[in-house]
């Protein structure tokens, strides 16, 4: 995986006691070839988020992104009202149980 960012994230959300939740995301149309899994790497920077964004063999992107679920739900807010938003003509959507597996956030291969 490439990574997104350094180890270290200033701003890291304070909420501990919060429980962790994972995000999963399918974005389909005009997803590929056009800078989309780069651009949520630079989304994701300021976010407490784990995880990766990768695409997908029939031409959409995954995002699977673990953090407390209000900084999740803001992390997608900012993925919508980004200019990714003109390529997009589906999204799939999913919340879970965090697994706890991801250390950074990056780009899977």
């Amino acid at each position: 995986m490439k990574l997104c960012r350094s180890a270290v994230n200033r701003y890291k959300h304070e909420m501990v006691s919060e429980e962790m939740k994972r995000l999963h995301i399918v974005f389909s149309g005009r997803v590929q070839g056009v800078g989309f899994r780069y651009a949520i790497c630079q989304i994701a920077e300021p976010f407490d988020v784990t995880g990766f964004v990768r695409n997908l063999w029939d031409g959409d992107v995954e995002i699977v992104a673990e953090g407390a679920q209000q900084v999740l739900a803001d992390f997608l807010i900012a993925v919508r009202d980004s200019r990714l938003a003109r390529y997009v003509t589906g999204e799939q959507l999913s919340w879970g149980s965090a697994a706890g597996e991801y250390n950074e956030f990056g780009i899977a291969y």
